[in-house]
């Protein structure tokens, strides 16, 4: 039975941020699926020029419907990219909370409200499969084991104290995303995820996890890759190292040292 929504008018504005790329057999049902299950929030899907014509049919849901907005950018330049610009559009025009979804459907819309009741008291919230509660439907044990590890590394690594880091359902305060610096973000893929998580952390802002159940997608392809994460095993072992060697340089001279 679908969860109804719950969330608290207090937040303001919400805009969902759906990034595309080749994703015409999945996006109409999603944007049908965020409508119904948070009739207040509006929708800017950001489009790498889709090959397949994704883009078409988002100008035709937008044209249908006066909450769904479309940005056509000029090529696939990675998933990062797309969501500065998606939130980087979401605060010019003056939006209150900005939420990250995928177009494919692994990201059930009708979550969506448990993470924007858990940000009524928090400044992030992320959607977590690793907490008690979340999970996955219909991936295998190595990808299990990959997101975990993956997830487990980058908490020692960082000192950062979430399960779900790599994760790309979550809802911004509009406040955060301005106070982490998002013209100096360069990163993509989980990579792109964990950057922003941990910029939020070392801010002082609050976090917040709530349970999401991620569905495996059952249409289009993945755009998993490699690439994707070796990226962040070296962006997450240099952004570590690199902080241990601040903290040292600290404690030396607080203690006199050079």
């Amino acid at each position: 039975m679908p969860e109804l929504p719950n969330a608290s008018d207090d937040l303001g504005r919400v805009l969902v941020v759906v990034p595309t790329y080749n994703e015409r057999e999945s996006l109409p049902q999603i944007t049908t699926r965020i409508r119904a299950s948070v009739p207040s929030a509006r929708i800017l899907i950001a489009d790498d020029n889709s090959p397949d014509g994704t883009g078409a049919i988002a100008d035709s849901l937008a044209a249908a419907d006066d909450q769904i907005h479309v940005m056509h950018r000029a090529s696939k330049a990675g998933l990062g990219a797309a969501y500065i610009a998606g939130f980087t559009w979401g605060l010019e025009h003056e939006f209150d909370v900005l939420v990250e979804m995928d177009a494919d459907g692994s990201h059930q819309p009708e979550q969506l409200h448990r993470l924007l009741d858990a940000l009524v008291d928090a400044d992030l919230v992320l959607g977590s499969r690793w907490i008690a509660g979340g999970g996955t439907q219909n991936w295998s044990k190595g990808r299990e084991v990959l997101s975990k590890g993956g997830n487990t590394y980058a908490r020692l690594m960082l000192g950062i104290p979430v399960h779900d880091a790599t994760g790309g359902y979550r809802a911004f305060r509009a406040r955060t995303l301005r106070g982490i610096d998002l013209s100096s973000v360069a990163s993509q893929g989980y990579c792109f995820q964990v950057d922003l998580a941990w910029r939020t952390i070392q801010r002082d802002f609050v976090v917040k996890e709530v349970p999401i159940t991620f569905v495996e997608r059952v249409a289009g392809t993945s755009k998993m890759s490699r690439a994707i994460v070796v990226e962040a095993l070296w962006r997450v072992t240099e952004w570590g190292v690199q902080s241990r060697m601040s903290g040292l340089r600290r404690a030396l001279r607080g203690a006199g040292g050079v």
